[in-house]
């Protein structure tokens, strides 16, 4: 049996799962920075007036006038925004898990590593995104309002992945039956995933600082918080991004005889790393570690996405048999 139809149904109803559970956490996120907003351009109480006694002066506050709220030992209500925010949290946690499964249910009815197609990889991809915006909250839980925006591109790329890019679970092309599509493969889809998070960062980094619209921009994490979020995410991702393409270069001279043929994959993939290595550079030189390594970071976040559709779906070349 070259495939266990078993397996392969229970992936893609916990792909399912984890795309709808998702796109209700995106729903959640929404809501939270929708009800922030409002409480923000709300504008504060007027504070009561003093009680006026019979003479016309008003009357002291003392033990008669001013009433102890009871203690009950419960804890405070959080604020409407907060909890919508917890709850987008836990249901990102239980997406990531139904997500995980799904990718461990794929291997396991294909009986091979389960990242031989543009399907698999996207779906992983879009794993190693949501599970790095959830450590990244849990560090730092002042980036939450953000989610929203990372967790929108994520929801789209899972979407194309089970209607567009979708693939019924098989056993790959003897090309890519190797060990190499365990070691490069899967730091390409860390890496990758990992670089969607400073890409959006550095968008909204662009808002914040020029606080245009302004109603959007006040909601934002600061500047300061988005900068320092997408110049660390890349830092740890851009090493492992380096070792994929060191690692694919490697494998292709096994399969190929050749280290680097210049295939239309592989120069995008290339410029890319070249862009993120200049946006690193950037920010550790005077006059461009603000504004213009933010637009580095950009180009190069575009470049990712060149390379994931563009490249992938309408370029031929040595790398056209992933599933497509």
């Amino acid at each position: 049996m070259l495939v266990d139809p078993v397996m392969a149904l229970w992936s893609d109803r916990l792909f399912q799962a984890a795309l709808v559970v998702l796109l209700i956490a995106l729903v959640f996120g929404a809501l939270e920075y929708a009800a922030a907003r409002v409480a923000r351009v709300m504008p504060a109480a007027a504070p009561e007036p003093a009680a006026v006694g019979a003479s016309g002066g008003a009357v002291p506050d003392g033990p008669d006038t001013v009433e102890e709220p009871p203690e009950t030992g419960d804890r405070p209500k959080r604020a409407r925004p907060d909890r919508y925010g917890r709850i987008g949290v836990s249901l990102m946690v239980l997406a990531a898990l139904l997500h995980l499964g799904s990718i461990v249910f794929r291997g396991l009815a294909a009986y091979r590593w389960p990242l031989g197609n543009m399907y698999e990889f996207c779906s992983a991809l879009s794993l190693m995104a949501v599970v790095g915006w959830l450590v990244l909250v849990r560090k730092h839980p002042s980036l939450r309002p953000a989610g929203v925006f990372v967790l929108t591109p994520v929801v789209l790329l899972m979407f194309l992945t089970g209607t567009v890019l979708y693939l019924q679970a098989a056993p790959v092309l003897p090309a890519l039956q190797s060990y190499w599509i365990t070691i490069h493969v899967t730091t390409i889809t860390i890496g990758s995933g990992l670089l969607l998070i400073p890409g959006v960062a550095s968008v909204l980094f662009m808002l914040a600082r020029n606080g245009k619209p302004a109603s959007f921009a006040a909601k934002l994490p600061s500047a300061e918080s988005l900068d320092r979020l997408a110049y660390r995410v890349t830092v740890f991702a851009f090493p492992l991004y380096t070792f994929g393409i060191i690692t694919g270069a490697v494998w292709a001279e096994a399969a190929w005889n050749s280290f680097w043929s210049w295939d239309p994959k592989e120069t995008v993939a290339f410029v890319a790393w070249v862009l993120y290595a200049a946006y690193l550079h950037a920010r550790a030189t005077s006059g461009w570690r603000t504004s213009r390594a933010a637009w580095i970071n950009i180009a190069a976040f575009v470049t990712i996405v060149f390379n994931l559709f563009f490249i992938n779906m309408v370029v031929s070349g040595m790398h056209s048999y992933a599933g497509l």
